[in-house]
């Protein structure tokens, strides 16, 4: 059984090292001046490897319980002193999913930004004109030359 165990902890660093990948393009699209025809697949993407990720840790935790460990950390860093094989591939998937961690808070930090960045620039559009010097929306400005 501890074999299927490495097996799933394998399965689970490839499925985290897919996300921080995934990560790293959404980071490119958010930079660029129109990020709008990447996202939608990249969401797409991302839901589907969240998914596989749960799948894979919940798979992880029902292994560690049937092996006598508990389920989550601990169980899996008894699991890991308990079988040298382990040790690495734990270390690995942990070093990877703080990484997609960082990689998720700077993106969230970049969406942050544009959308700040939007709202101020959609209030500025929306302060009406002190002076009537401006264009109106036909394109003229109002009082000059009779029009």
């Amino acid at each position: 059984m501890k074999d299927a165990l490495l097996a799933t902890v394998i399965d689970e660093i490839a499925a985290v090292e897919a996300f921080e990948s995934l990560l790293a393009y959404e980071e490119k699209a958010l930079i660029a001046a129109s990020p709008l025809e990447a996202l939608p697949s990249i969401i797409e993407q991302k839901t589907a490897l969240t998914e596989q990720i749960a799948a894979l840790e919940k798979k992880r935790d029902e292994q560690l319980v049937t092996l006598g460990f508990a389920p989550g950390f601990a169980g899996m860093e008894a699991a890991a002193a308990a079988d040298e094989r382990l040790v690495e591939p734990w270390k690995l998937l942990r070093e990877s999913a703080t990484g997609a961690k960082q990689g998720n808070n700077n993106n969230g930090v970049l969406i942050r930004t544009r959308m700040d960045y939007n709202r101020r620039a959609l209030a500025a559009m929306r302060v009406a004109p002190e002076k009537s010097g401006f264009y109106g929306p036909d394109g003229r400005v109002p009082g000059v030359l009779g029009l």
